[in-house]
């Protein structure tokens, strides 16, 4: 049964750091690109991070680059999202979401309070 488990979120204040943790199953993870994803209350869910299977490419939305690091250790099956300097705006539900196997996530809740 393939799952994603998405944990490490929680309240934070402005400026302050958070790492989320993706813990994949049921697939071999390693061989496929894995995208962080988060939707804020009341707007639509969007891209805001993106891993090939070996972790040399990345991407990222524009609100984020710079702030933001998406990692993988395939030892592991797990993909990391580093958060620094926390926004306000930064706060919504990531999701991270396996492209090839259409497969997301539960989330977890981010705050960021100013």
């Amino acid at each position: 049964q393939v799952q994603l488990v998405e944990s490490g979120g929680g309240l934070v204040q402005t400026g302050q750091s958070l790492r989320l943790s993706c813990v994949t199953s049921g697939f071999t993870a390693r061989l496929f690109s894995v995208n962080w994803y988060r939707q804020a209350p009341g707007k639509e869910r969007y891209l805001v991070a993106s891993i090939d299977a070996t972790g040399t490419s990345t991407n990222y939305a524009d609100s984020v680059k710079g702030r933001f690091t998406i990692s993988r250790d395939n030892a592991k099956s797990t993909v990391f999202l580093q958060m620094d300097s926390l926004k306000p705006e930064d706060t919504a539900v990531y999701y991270c979401y396996c492209p090839a196997l259409d497969h997301w996530g539960q989330g977890t809740r981010v705050t960021v309070s100013s």
